[in-house]
């Protein structure tokens, strides 16, 4: 009889974490096969909405059909085995996802959609001026949940850090009151269960969750609500009861609420009865502190020079600056190199396209005549001093690489020189950054200077 569910479960264990397996699986029993039902037998209710909420069902009456070529009706018997003597249960996790976070509440208050990201903390969330304001907002809903700041919507960019800061909420929350019944969310995933529960006909199951058994509800790109009438319909009445009850509601956007095509007035106008706070890219300083604290946090060598080479050249995306400098980390781990500026070029050269920087040539005499303590008309002149021809050469080599200009034109900037005087600076620099290493190192101090005018 149980050798069909035997096979089931062979099927949930590829797609569970071991932890949960035993938690959820573990304490089930298949009480009777036949030809087109299954009973199974779950010590409560909490459990029989378990295998719903995390769309197990559908993944099991799939398995049998691919199985036995025959549709089967799973029957929930509750009570039917004794309940569990553990009183803990993992967060819950969808199928396919795993997961090292074990959450300590009974399972009554283990309402999560998704788990908390216990690394997602404001102690280690970069604050700069670009993020300063939505830092403060978040904190405070934390602080005080339901207070002044309810709802609060987050918006920025992609990959510059809402979703660390909406982990960090709701982990702030549970370290002040462990409690708290957290439900933290993507809002695909709020609407997948919609779907799921109005197939279903679970629809009071889904309302107890999110209105009745929820203290504070963290949802992640609600902008994906967008056009999903129905899903916007139920999300209207749930915000209108956690609101009217003073509970915490805090959710994210790529996009100002106004912006958003598709989103319902009504759900416009809720959103901005709280506090709207934006996130914008953060700036040169704020983008090499981020660095700095991740290569700290994990471990990773990062030399100054390295740290502001990829602080240069990305600029918008957080999440992309911190995937490089892994990525960086990674390959000089396994390759025993050294962690340079040569080496970062190598590994992200398919990350960081090359491409024409914006400077202007009188950005590259002006940022060398400062480095060489000369004057920019004197690189100009027709003086052939030393102390003037070797930061002009330089000068020239450097309008050649950062600039699209010929070699005509560059010389035509200083004085009027001859382009062959352009081409001879351009191979003699080149040549004494090979053979030099003193020389190098001033070389890549300039270029330094010269490619932060582009940040």
């Amino acid at each position: 009889m149980n050798q069909l569910w035997d096979q089931v479960l062979d099927k949930i264990k590829e797609k569970i974490a071991p932890q949960s397996y035993k938690n959820w699986i573990d304490p089930t029993k298949a009480l009777s096969v036949t030809d087109s039902a299954i009973e199974i037998g779950v010590p409560n209710k909490f459990y029989e909405d378990w295998f719903f909420d995390n769309n197990y069902i559908i993944f099991i009456k799939d398995s049998l059909k691919q199985m036995t070529g025959r549709s089967y009706e799973l029957i929930f018997k509750v009570g039917a085995v004794p309940e569990p003597s553990e009183k803990t249960v993992s967060a819950v996790l969808t199928p396919g996802e795993t997961s090292n976070i074990s959450v300590q509440v009974s399972p009554q208050r283990n309402n999560a959609g998704d788990a908390l990201n216990p690394k997602y903390t404001f102690e280690n969330f970069v604050v700069g001026a670009s993020n300063q304001f939505s830092h403060a907002a978040a904190y405070a809903a934390a602080e005080q949940p339901g207070g002044s700041y309810n709802p609060l919507f987050v918006f920025g960019g992609v990959g510059l850090g809402k979703t660390h800061l909406l982990n960090a909420i709701g982990n702030h929350m549970l370290k002040k009151n462990p409690s708290l019944r957290i439900c933290y969310i993507s809002s695909e995933r709020f609407m997948n269960e919609l779907i799921n529960c109005l197939r279903y006909e679970k629809m009071e199951f889904f309302r107890k969750k999110y209105r009745d058994q929820c203290d504070a509800l963290l949802m992640d790109d609600i902008q994906f609500l967008a056009g999903k009438d129905r899903t916007q319909e139920e999300f209207f009445h749930t915000f209108n009861t956690l609101h009217g009850s003073r509970r915490q509601i805090v959710v994210t956007s790529d996009q100002f609420p106004k912006d958003i095509k598709g989103l319902e007035e009504r759900l416009r106008t809720r959103f901005e009865w709280g506090l709207i706070a934006d996130i914008q890219p953060p700036e040169m300083e704020t983008r090499i502190a981020i660095l700095k604290n991740k290569a700290e946090s994990d471990d990773i060598y990062l030399p100054d020079d390295v740290a502001i080479y990829l602080a240069t050249n990305i600029k918008s995306n957080v999440r992309e600056l911190e995937g490089s400098l892994i990525r960086i980390g990674a390959f000089a781990s396994l390759t025993g190199m050294e962690v340079s500026v040569d080496l970062a070029k190598e590994v992200l050269k398919n990350v960081i396209q090359q491409k024409p920087v914006s400077i202007s040539l009188e950005d590259i005499q002006r940022n060398v005549a400062t480095f060489y303590n000369v004057k920019v008309i004197d690189l100009k002149s027709k003086k052939k001093l030393k102390i003037l021809s070797h930061p002009r050469q330089v000068a020239m080599y450097l309008c050649r690489k950062y600039t699209q200009k010929s070699f005509p034109e560059i010389g035509k900037t200083f004085g009027g020189k001859d382009h062959s005087t352009v081409m001879h600076a351009v191979r003699k620099i080149s040549q004494m950054a090979q053979e030099d290493p003193v020389f190098k190192k001033d070389l890549d101090s300039i270029e330094k200077i010269v490619e932060s005018q582009n940040c």
